[in-house]
């Protein structure tokens, strides 16, 4: 129960690495406020699975101000503090450079990159105001090595990446840290889809030989968020085995 007490945010939780990261904080004690963009009922299904009281799941677009002031507001009124945010929401959108339509690009962009920043600009106003407070950005694999047909997406991820460590220099005075994690291949809805002869490319990639799972993001979510985290900060935790070493 190492999260006990703490009250923490959870972007695009309804499914895979989200839901799982939402479960194991909420295992540790957190109250969980988790967001969605779509399908309510998953997401209702996700909150009320969740060990504990008092957790909440709302409709946030995080690519738009409004909605993410809006959303800010109920869950102040509902837990009085925020402790903690995992800015873990995003999308894909695909393509070879030659053939991404720009607003696919933009899409992916203002979802991953713009969300990341004012998710995280909102929440931060708070916990300036508390004076402590702890934030975990989802990144990728792909926004440190880059991928074919994921520019869109490797750019985005690696912003965040970037905007992790300027925000954590600016922020780290006030008793506030931000760092993020980087999975590997994970597998998910997501992921599943993938024709084994691709799966079979990417394991022999990782030096474990082995996919991670949703929990092994959570997990390390999970320790970040924790005061054994308390001196780490503007850092990236990669829980891809040993994919990123090549």
């Amino acid at each position: 129960m190492k999260l006990k007490g703490k009250s923490i945010i959870v972007t695009g939780g309804s499914r895979g690495i989200g839901a799982a990261i939402a479960k194991r904080l909420a295992e540790d004690g957190a109250r969980i406020a988790l967001t969605y963009t779509s399908k309510p009922e998953a997401a209702e299904e996700v909150r009320k699975s969740l060990p504990g009281e008092g957790h909440l799941a709302l409709q946030i677009n995080i690519a738009n101000e409004d909605s993410v002031e809006a959303g800010l507001k109920v869950v102040l009124e509902q837990f009085d503090k925020i402790d903690g945010l995992v800015n873990n929401a995003g999308i894909t959108k695909d393509q070879l450079l030659l053939r991404m339509k720009a607003e696919d690009f933009d899409q992916v962009i203002q979802t991953n990159l713009r969300g990341t920043y004012l998710c995280t600009r909102a929440v931060s106003k708070v916990m300036l105001k508390a004076r402590q407070g702890s934030i975990v950005n989802i990144t990728s694999v792909i926004g440190h090595s880059g991928n074919p047909g994921q520019a869109n997406y490797a750019a985005s991820k690696g912003g965040i990446t970037a905007f992790s460590k300027s925000i954590a220099q600016e922020i780290g005075s006030r008793n506030i840290r931000i760092n993020c994690v980087a999975p590997g291949f994970i597998v998910t809805e997501m992921t599943d889809v993938l024709p084994e002869t691709q799966k079979n490319a990417i394991l022999a990639k990782i030096p474990l030989q082995k996919f991670g799972n949703t929990e092994d993001i959570a997990a390390a979510v999970s320790f970040l968020l924790s005061d054994d985290a308390v001196y780490i900060t503007g850092q990236t935790l990669h829980v891809n085995g040993g994919m990123s070493m090549y």
